[in-house]
């Protein structure tokens, strides 16, 4: 099987590294600390070395010198109370610089608001973050409340029709390189979510876009398209509750819509 570029590599899941041959350029213990801080979740709070550990499958005891190293360079808080670990102001500032400097997030925005506000659907631009797709933007309705995710939430690169239409755009080889894991992740589900990224790539080729019709969450529906910036994809998504959102609508409605807002957008990049 061929390998994607080095760019991919290294933001697959850690334990893709194990399978090459070693890189003396590669630091394992800068992988390490990073690692730690991507245990961290949305509403996880604080975390112990041990939760850590799990989450990561590292010693704990090389858990116990990173949390100690990212508490000093102020990437972790400790409680000494709980002896437990939360995520630090360090991490917030790397990820406002981040979104910060990130045109297609700047550009995007306004369309995307304009989009939710004319179909009554939550609009979402995303990246991919390993096997997941982390929201960059989020934009909703004003008047609608039943829906709302928060920027750096994440979803299945698998299921969700955001991480499916960012597969659409991936070069075969490295598609392939993706599915690999994938299955390795969820043997027991994969020949559905096989069959669902099969059917995701042949609409994107005939529609110019991928649905999610309660594929990740049996309650959402929604449609996405991807966007390649230079060597980077990103996907964009219009969507909401499924009792709200017909598949209908969404793909006779909202989907068009969709299309020509990506398509302003990556305009607008053109020019930027």
């Amino acid at each position: 099987m061929d390998k994607p570029s080095a760019d991919n590599i290294f933001s697959l899941p850690s334990d893709v590294l194990h399978d090459d041959e070693p890189d003396r350029k590669f630091i394992n213990a800068l992988a390490r600390g990073l690692d730690v801080l991507r245990a961290f979740q949305p509403g996880d709070g604080f975390l112990g070395n041990q939760d850590i550990a799990k989450r990561t499958g590292l010693p704990k005891s090389s858990v116990s010198r990173l949390t100690y190293t990212l508490t000093k360079l102020g990437y972790l808080v400790y409680s000494e109370r709980l002896e437990k670990y939360q995520l630090g102001s360090g991490v917030l500032a790397l990820g406002y610089a981040f979104t910060a400097n990130l045109a297609i997030r700047q550009l995007a925005k306004p369309l995307m608001q304009e989009l939710a506000n004319n179909t009554g659907t939550a609009v979402g631009l995303a990246d991919r973050d390993r096997l997941k797709m982390i929201y960059l933007e989020y934009c909703a309705p004003a008047n609608v409340m039943t829906f709302r995710n928060e920027v750096g939430d994440r979803v299945p690169l698998a299921s969700s029709a955001l991480g499916k239409a960012y597969l659409t755009l991936l070069p075969h080889n490295e598609r392939e390189y993706f599915l690999h894991y994938i299955e390795k992740r969820n043997p027991d589900n994969w020949p559905v979510l096989r069959d669902g990224i099969m059917a995701a790539i042949e609409s994107y080729q005939e529609k110019g876009y991928c649905t999610g019709f309660g594929s990740w969450d049996k309650d959402i529906n929604g449609v996405s398209v991807p966007l390649l910036v230079g060597n980077q994809i990103y996907s964009f998504n219009a969507g909401g509750p499924a009792y709200r959102l017909s598949t209908e609508f969404l793909e006779n409605e909202v989907a068009p819509q969709l299309k020509r807002m990506v398509r302003n957008v990556e305009a607008t990049l053109i020019r930027y």
